[in-house]
């Protein structure tokens, strides 16, 4: 069925909704995997594209497109884990090696992350909060895509989200924000179920 996937074609009528018993059961049991559990295989590349395809369709007020991608895969990974490395030690002067290992090997947990970049058209009529939420919609849609092809995911930002350094070697802009790093693989063992909200406490209804 996934091979079949073809993306609409601007204009096509498209069901209102899909019921589904089994996107109510993903959804229901719908749990991040901490990345330190992640390991290969990650997805191959062409379901990599359909995730990032799904994770594109967003809702998004006046279709601005206040996002973008960056994909670490392979060697890249190691290599971005020197530009973590770098800034880090710049940081923490005198700081053990071992504790520098682990900032060299933030990308190396999951064999694909990818940057969600939150890129904000602050001059379009869509509010600018709009748009943040619309990058925050795509890092969930990636994160329940990867579940829906079989990988497990996680979506982080850690320090590095908040470096300058680090976003300038992602040539981001100045207006630029990272929404989120998504670590996707295969789950090593899997998550235990973490506390929910309870929904009385969240919810007010008028009738």
């Amino acid at each position: 069925m996934q091979k079949s996937l073809k993306t609409p074609e601007f204009g096509a009528p498209l069901p209102a909704a899909c019921p589904s018993d089994e996107a109510v059961a993903l959804l229901w049991r719908r749990r991040s995997t901490p990345a330190d559990f992640l390991s290969a295989p990650g997805p191959d590349s062409e379901t990599l594209q359909k995730i990032l395809t799904i994770a594109a369709r967003a809702p998004d007020h006046r279709r601005v497109v206040p996002f973008r991608f960056v994909v670490f895969e392979g060697e890249a990974r190691a290599e971005f884990g020197e530009t973590l490395a770098d800034a880090f030690k710049a940081d923490n002067p005198g700081v053990e090696e071992s504790r520098i290992e682990i900032e060299r090997n933030r990308f190396l947990r999951a064999p694909v992350v990818v940057a969600v970049i939150s890129s904000i058209n602050a001059a379009h009529k869509t509010p600018v909060w709009e748009q943040t939420l619309t990058a925050g919609a795509v890092c969930q849609n990636m994160l329940v895509a990867a579940s829906a092809f079989g990988f497990a995911a996680q979506w982080l930002t850690e320090w590095y989200a908040f470096d300058d350094r680090i976003n300038d070697a992602l040539s981001m802009a100045a207006d630029e924000n990272i929404a989120g790093y998504i670590y996707i693989g295969t789950a090593k063992e899997e998550p235990r179920e973490r506390a929910r909200p309870i929904l009385e406490d969240i919810v007010t209804w008028r009738r």
